[in-house]
């Protein structure tokens, strides 16, 4: 890579799936951009997170040359199953849509467009402290960081905040100028991560008295589990033998049956939480992923989320940069929102049906169960669910 330059089209904040992508859709329709990124390489294609994902967005990585590894390695779902009260019963996603999902986990997307980014010379700063945004009303806004080679200011056309849900660019934006909307919820998810064959072909979404449970994988040699537990629990109270017992017993005994136990390789607890900043444009600055919007990892909406918002911010910026038209930079917030609440709306209404809430009394159980049971015994409801899981169409 050369030099890093002073100014650039656009000024990327957060180094993650988010503003890798963006910055590769960019490139593509010949737009220069730096990515900031204040972690590590390392740390940021470590991260573990979510692995499911829809067919829009694997069409999407293919279509833009990322889709060579997934093809290969990723792992491609017809369905997923549901488990009531140790019940399992299966939807059969590409029967009801025509589609599919592909279990393909972050870390594994983030690697491959690290290596896309490099291989065209882009430029990754990493490790950047003290990232801050300036001037984005006007038209020259600037970004400036600080490395141990010292201070830095890029100037840029539009800055484009991918940095997550802590970052500095939404933080940035005047308190009168933007709304938030947030739910938290009273539960987290305890994940633990196996080099154990997953005890099924597809993901299992479990709902018992005891809680939710999710059996999911990362390959067909690593297995990745949660069961939904309190908010300050505490890992030392959740040896593996402890949580394995759980997972047979909410999963039910057809899996209990199955299930290859072993040793975690990482294990962590997770709150949940849905959040939306609006708009999502301010002058100059646009905001992409986390940084404006959270889901609950119930639907697999959030990297999925991310890459709809890139996929409509890069053709509207690549039209401002080609024809100087701003139709698009104007409607981006809008686009976005609408797919935004919508998956809101799904992952909040799949989360109220799997999980315990605590105070809840037997009606509200009995209309889980029912709810569930409509569900898996309804194809025009089976429908409505399946299409929303794989993906609504890109705006």
């Amino acid at each position: 890579m050369s030099a890093l330059p002073g100014r650039t089209q656009v000024g990327i904040v957060g180094g993650g799936p988010a503003g890798l992508l963006l910055a590769h859709l960019l490139h593509r329709r010949g737009v220069a951009s730096v990515i900031l990124e204040r972690r590590s390489r390392a740390h940021v294609e470590g991260r573990i997170r979510a692995g499911v994902l829809e067919q829009g967005t694997v069409d999407l990585l293919a279509a833009s040359g990322l889709g060579a590894r997934m093809a290969r390695e990723g792992l491609v779902h017809g369905g997923i199953e549901v488990a009531i009260d140790g019940v399992r019963r299966r939807l059969d996603l590409a029967a009801l849509t025509g589609r599919r999902v592909t279990v393909y986990g972050q870390t594994e997307v983030t690697k491959d467009l690290v290596e896309a980014r490099l291989a065209a010379g882009g430029a990754i700063v990493y490790e950047a402290e003290d990232v801050s945004v300036h001037g984005f009303d006007g038209e020259r806004p600037t970004v400036r960081w600080r490395t141990a080679a010292g201070e830095a200011e890029l100037a840029c056309d539009f800055i484009a905040g991918c940095d997550g849900f802590h970052g500095v660019c939404r933080r940035s934006v005047p308190a009168d100028r933007i709304r938030t909307y947030e739910r938290v919820y009273p539960f987290g998810w305890l994940g633990i991560l196996s080099d154990t064959p997953p005890v099924s072909d597809e993901l299992i979404y479990a709902s018992h008295e005891r809680g939710f449970a999710l059996a999911s994988m990362r390959s067909p040699t690593r297995s990745r589990y949660y069961i939904q537990c309190d908010l300050d629990a505490d890992l030392a109270d959740w040896p593996d033998e402890r949580v394995w017992d759980e997972l047979k017993l909410r999963l039910g005994p057809e899996a209990a049956a199955t299930i290859r136990t072993g040793p975690s390789i990482e294990k962590s607890v997770a709150p949940l939480r849905s959040f939306v900043a609006e708009p999502m444009r301010f002058g100059r600055l646009f905001l992409a992923g986390d940084a404006a919007h959270i889901v609950p990892p119930t639907g697999a909406k959030g990297l999925n989320l991310a890459v709809a918002d890139v996929k409509v911010l890069s053709e509207a910026l690549a039209e401002f940069f080609a024809t100087g038209s701003e139709e698009g930079i104007d409607r981006y917030s809008e686009r976005a929102l609408r797919r935004v609440w919508r998956a809101q709306r799904f992952s909040w209404w799949f989360s109220a049906q799997l999980h315990r809430y605590d105070g809840a009394d037997g009606f509200a159980r009995r209309l889980q169960l029912t709810e569930l049971d409509y569900l898996t015994g309804s194809e025009p409801a089976a429908r409505a669910f399946a299409e929303n899981y794989v993906g609504l169409p890109f705006d």
